[in-house]
């Protein structure tokens, strides 16, 4: 197996998931800037690697594999480290509802794939709008605190509040799209 860039830049995302983790938890007042960092570097890499493998074709069955698996990986130790410092019933609710349609989404594709009908569940425009008002809102609600006047946190929370109502939106779609393969009685179980 060769190693691509997109590949190289999706692992530096995974290695970055534990660097995360033991940022946000150091005794120090630089901690929010060095998570917010940390996360927006990540969530660059999200972006570049895709970029990266379009722009010079540089895909792999291993990088298809473990780009979506980095992301989600990503942003659930994000929301989980997010919920435990700021335990409040919304906090809590929009992370179990980006999480729970990641979880739903997953098994959908994969189900999908399996019947061979993977197509119907693309990646949508509005999945798109989704992770990026969900990368910002993590990456303001990490950094925590006013700058240049703004309540950087209080932004955050609503962008993840428009990002959670975002992913039902993208996850009703995709739903949507595989409802007729859902609804055929005729397809085998296992």
């Amino acid at each position: 197996m060769k190693l691509t860039v997109p590949t190289m830049l999706t692992l530096l995302r995974i290695v970055l998931i534990p660097v995360l983790v033991v940022v946000v938890y150091l005794p120090f007042k630089w901690t929010n800037f060095a998570a917010a960092f940390v996360f927006a570097l990540a969530s660059l890499t999200d972006w570049l690697d895709g970029w990266i493998a379009r722009r010079f074709d540089q895909y792999s069955a291993f990088g298809a594999f473990l780009d979506p698996v980095a992301d989600k990986l990503m942003v659930a130790i994000a929301l989980l480290l997010i919920v435990q410092q700021h335990p409040t019933i919304w906090m809590t609710v929009w992370a179990a509802v980006i999480v729970g349609r990641e979880i739903a989404v997953s098994a959908l594709r994969e189900w999908m794939a399996e019947i061979g009908q993977r197509s119907r569940v693309k990646v949508a425009a509005v999945g798109k709008i989704k992770t990026i008002v969900q990368m910002l809102a993590l990456i303001f609600l990490l950094y925590g605190v006013p700058l240049l006047g703004l309540d950087v946190f209080r932004i955050g929370e609503w962008l993840l509040a428009a990002a959670a109502l975002l992913t039902l939106w993208s996850g009703a779609a995709y739903l949507r799209a595989a409802w007729p393969a859902l609804r055929n009685e005729t397809q085998p179980l296992k």
